[in-house]
């Protein structure tokens, strides 16, 4: 009796709070999120700026560099790229282990942004608890929001240095200017410093993953923009 009356009470309260972040899904396709889990971690240690801006308020450069180094495939997948997550997946013959890999590649835009809005940062036993859910807060966005409503919660959100969200606030910060106004070289620079933004100056590229990595993200962005779905999708 003890283990149904749980069982029921589980079932009830897991009902109860998957409602509750279904409307909270459906209210974030007009409503940029109050704060988010990093935001608030992040506030204890070094404060947080931030500045919510608009679609027509962020340069395409910085939209064509984020598609460019994070995911090129993000106008054709459904919130989830099965073939790189699969790939990801595969032992890491290169170092001659059999540990599996969630790594870089796997994650698309629309993940991150469920990572970033719902969930919360880390690694261990947590990350592959925030894998899964993942699985679940992911299909529900790409179902209640546009493309476009994806990639602008995500450049709103995003961690962009200590205590530093959304890319009005990093524009500010290390360019003195409007994210509108960023040009391309600044928007590859602020995008390369995303895996690790506590570590990797966006101004000051002297480290060599950054100095490496911004002039490939140019080099990606010429690549695709030709893209007439990107092109439409941009406008």
């Amino acid at each position: 009796m003890i283990m149904k009356g749980c069982w029921h009470f589980f079932k009830k309260w897991a009902f109860v709070f998957f409602c509750s972040q279904l409307i909270y899904i459906i209210i974030l396709r007009w409503v940029m999120p109050p704060i988010t889990i990093t935001q608030a971690v992040d506030f204890f240690s070094y404060g947080l700026k931030r500045d919510y801006v608009t679609w027509n308020n962020i340069s395409d450069n910085v939209k064509l560099a984020v598609l460019a180094s994070e995911d090129q495939g993000f106008l054709n997948h459904y919130g989830i790229d099965w073939t790189s997550l699969e790939k990801s997946m595969l032992p890491n013959t290169k170092r001659k282990s059999k540990k599996m890999s969630w790594g870089g590649g796997a994650s698309t835009i629309s993940q991150q942004t469920a990572k970033n809005v719902f969930l919360w940062q880390g690694s261990g036993v947590l990350k592959y608890i925030r894998k899964m859910a993942e699985f679940i807060y992911t299909p529900l966005m790409e179902l209640f929001w546009s493309k476009k409503r994806i990639l602008e919660v995500y450049l709103n959100v995003i961690e962009m240095g200590k205590g530093v969200f959304g890319i009005e606030a990093a524009a500010q910060l290390y360019f003195k200017k409007s994210a509108r106004n960023l040009s391309r070289e600044e928007a590859a620079k602020i995008v390369a410093c995303f895996p690790n933004p506590k570590k990797f100056s966006v101004v000051k590229p002297t480290s060599r993953r950054v100095a490496w990595r911004y002039p490939q993200i140019l080099n990606q962005m010429r690549r695709i923009e030709d893209d007439p779905k990107l092109q439409s999708f941009l406008k």
